[in-house]
């Protein structure tokens, strides 16, 4: 699929030149991500909750406790709104006004799906430790019955998605241009630090590789 389908939901009101249906992108900021929000309603009151994801394909997965009340309300197929946002710079203008950020987001509404089969419980677990390390899994002890019992995974399809994104340098007003005001761009990136050994740890214990040269996808391009 090369465009998400444009819906009421997914139109963009503010800034439409903005906004953007391509599923690459989708996929490129959500993939980038380590956590979203997931807004809903429950007898007419709104929720928004963070909570660790990872796509898989045409999917998100979601997860969390057994005990988690908003898991248990959306596996019931209520309406549901997830945001992922990356900060990438701040935007300072010559005016207070036109000060921003540099940023790249995707909304994804739809109906959730409580994931019931053990092996795709697994597989999705799996894919929720390799979104944010990859390479962890196979190093690990594998959830038992009984964890899995107590952990919920939602999936929410992608059928219905929009990002929105702003790069560049401030937009000011064009007599605000004669200022003698430093305006530009701060860059933002997330970077990883050197791994703390756990103290338990056996004294010739080392660091894997992919814990050493960490780095999250933009990080690597």
């Amino acid at each position: 699929m090369d465009k998400t389908p444009q819906t009421p939901r997914t139109t963009l009101k503010r800034l439409p030149q903005r906004g953007s249906y391509d599923r690459e992108l989708i996929d490129r900021i959500l993939d980038e991500g380590f956590i979203c929000h997931v807004g809903f309603a429950v007898d007419s009151r709104p929720f928004v909750i963070p909570t660790g994801y990872a796509r898989v394909g045409d999917s998100l997965f979601i997860h969390g406790s057994q005990a988690s009340r908003m898991l248990r309300t959306l596996g019931q197929g209520i309406d549901v709104c997830v945001t992922v946002t990356l900060i990438d710079g701040l935007v300072l203008a010559r005016s207070a006004f036109h000060h921003s950020m540099n940023y790249r987001s995707v909304v994804v509404f739809g109906n959730a799906r409580m994931v019931d089969d053990p092996d795709e419980k697994l597989a999705a677990l799996r894919a929720l430790s390799e979104h944010m390390i990859p390479g962890r899994w196979d190093d690990v002890r594998e959830p038992d019955e009984r964890e899995l019992q107590l952990t919920t995974v939602l999936s929410l399809p992608l059928g219905e998605a929009s990002a929105k994104v702003r790069t560049g340098p401030p937009l000011d007003d064009e007599a605000d241009y004669e200022l003698p005001v430093w305006a530009g761009v701060i860059p933002l990136r997330l970077v990883a630090g050197a791994p703390m050994d756990d103290p338990r740890l056996p004294a010739d214990s080392e660091a894997p590789n992919y814990a050493v040269e960490y780095a999250r996808p933009a990080s690597k391009r």
